[in-house]
């Protein structure tokens, strides 16, 4: 089989966009000079790599392999690369990282002031919600992730390094905002702004009162955090959300906290990454400083230690 990297290239651009236009617009190259070097990388391989249906096309069961095996070699040029530029004495890097939605309100604060350390570092930020990070993960995409409760079924290095406390929320002039020690079970009868169900808030949430045989009313379900705040705000009902993302809504006596019992929900922050992934430079750095400067560290092994994560539900005092 004989291939090079310019046609697993132009494949994987293909194999991202699933339309060759698209790839062909991105590389700066005629559709035709894309689908000939992806008819030749066929060839070699013996296998077809697309299949069309109707309009579409689709990645075939080779294609999918070939695309999964071109992502590793891509990432390992880019480790390679990395090491070499710390072997010249060259302290230049980049940080390609990913961060929850929710993250990103504390996430940005903490790459400023890594920046200001690290100013020839370039970073990329890639803000998105849990599904995203998932798939980023399985893909081996980012350097590092920051997200709440990481994934047992794959094999991770998870550190939690910060502290992620679940709050419940509500417009300042609710009648629970005067009370104190809300018992859970008078939350059966209020609302909840509530977001999507992939969201790892909205998992802890639903963990949190199956356990203790609470059944909220989820009125309403938010593809973000500002929306369940404005929401709340609004007076459409109550909603639980983490703490890093209401502070300056608390501060301002837009939002209150209601005391109720057993709140807050203690979770916390991990930086991710592939078991047996080798960091590049400018990512160890940037791991190592986000420990040190929260100073939270427990390496979680989740290949080995499925289930041994932090309880989440646990009282945060």
């Amino acid at each position: 089989m004989h291939l090079t990297l310019r046609q697993l290239e132009l494949f994987g651009t293909v194999a991202h966009h699933l339309s060759f236009t698209r790839a062909a617009e991105q590389l700066h190259l005629t559709q035709p000079a894309v689908s000939m070097q992806i008819k030749q990388l066929e060839n070699s391989i013996g296998l077809p790599l697309f299949e069309q249906l109707g309009k579409k096309i689709y990645l075939t069961a080779a294609g999918k392999e070939v695309a999964h095996y071109a992502r590793n070699i891509f990432q390992q040029l880019g480790e390679m690369e990395q090491v070499l530029e710390q072997l010249r004495g060259i302290q230049t890097g980049r940080l390609d990282i990913s961060v929850a939605t929710t993250a990103n309100y504390f996430a940005t604060r903490l790459l400023a002031e890594f920046n200001q350390r690290h100013r020839d570092i370039t970073i990329k930020l890639d803000v998105t919600n849990r599904e995203g990070l998932l798939r980023q993960l399985e893909h081996n995409e980012k350097d590092l992730v920051i997200m709440g409760r990481p994934p047992e079924q794959m094999d991770l290095i998870a550190e939690p390094f910060m502290d992620n406390p679940l709050v419940i929320i509500a417009a300042p002039n609710h009648p629970l905002v005067l009370k104190e020690r809300i018992p859970l079970e008078q939350l059966q009868g209020e609302i909840f702004v509530v977001r999507e169900q992939a969201s790892g808030t909205r998992s802890a949430m639903e963990r949190f009162f199956a356990a203790r045989n609470i059944t909220l009313n989820t009125g309403m379900e938010m593809t973000s955090n500002e929306a369940i705040k404005q929401a709340v705000e609004a007076g459409l009902g109550l909603g639980i959300v983490s703490i890093h993302t209401v502070e300056r809504e608390l501060h301002a006596r837009h939002l209150v906290s209601l005391n109720v019992e057993e709140f807050p929900i203690l979770r916390h922050w991990y930086v991710v990454y592939r078991q047996g992934k080798r960091l590049s430079p400018a990512a160890q750095t940037f791991r190592e400083f986000i420990l040190k400067r929260t100073g939270l560290s427990s390496k979680l092994n989740l290949g080995n230690m499925a289930g041994q994560c932090p309880d989440e539900n646990n009282r945060h005092d």
